[in-house]
């Protein structure tokens, strides 16, 4: 049905509690149905609420197969770029605030910036003949900080899991990660270069430009963005 305005939820974690909280906030009572992947809104037949993994929330807001979806900043500026001009981000939330940053060893006393990172990543080529492996889930906002600091030796690996083990399981040399208090890197021996703040993230209200002219839809975005 054309006329179905489709709402993007991500299916766990924090940012699901904290975006089912603002429901309950706008007295919209959201009942699960089929093992709680896909929703609707009590007394509202035109709404149909999909419970999906954050990053593709961004995905389907882009090709237009959603219309509104909760998401966070970070996974929106790590979408390809022609996607991210098919979404507009309608507001930022005071919930999911997290840093995106360059993390590193402890015992790496030499490495406190990320001009001596560069450094380190041409000793690297030079004397070992390889490139640093850099651990991520962002590998496209990591390639374009580090070539904006002019760091180009090194090498990004698809972190699936854990990033932060990277390091010890000798899988990278350093990694970055999202990250709201910095303890899991701390537990994990990691450190924060001094200058190795890639991107300041939170939770998001965002929108498919593609289907703003769906009926009902101004409505709800005023409601839920308010």
């Amino acid at each position: 049905m054309k006329n179905i305005i489709n709402i993007g939820i991500p299916s766990k974690g924090r940012l699901r509690k904290d975006v089912l909280n603002i429901f309950s906030k706008k007295k919209l009572k959201l009942i699960s149905e089929r093992r709680e992947l896909i929703g609707s809104v009590k007394n509202k037949s035109n709404i149909k609420i999909l419970y999906l993994h954050a990053r593709e929330i961004i995905e389907r807001l882009g090709d237009g197969s959603l219309d509104l979806g909760f998401s966070g900043f970070d996974l929106f500026k790590e979408s390809e770029i022609n996607t991210q001009k098919k979404i507009n981000v309608l507001k930022k939330y005071e919930f999911g605030k997290a840093n995106l940053v360059v993390a590193i060893p402890d015992p790496w006393i030499d490495v406190q910036t990320i001009a001596d990172l560069e450094e380190i990543a041409f000793e690297f080529r030079d004397k070992k003949k390889k490139r640093l492996r850099v651990a991520t889930k962002y590998p496209n906002l990591t390639r374009e900080f580090l070539f904006s600091k002019g760091v180009t030796q090194f090498r990004l690996v698809s972190s699936l899991g854990a990033t932060e083990a990277y390091p010890f399981t000798g899988s990278a040399e350093l990694i970055t990660d999202i990250t709201s208090t910095g303890e899991t890197l701390k537990v994990n021996n990691l450190r924060v270069l001094k200058d190795g703040h890639i991107l300041k993230s939170q939770a998001c209200i965002f929108t498919s430009k593609k289907n703003l002219k769906k009926k009902g839809l101004k409505n709800l975005i005023r409601l839920l963005s308010k």
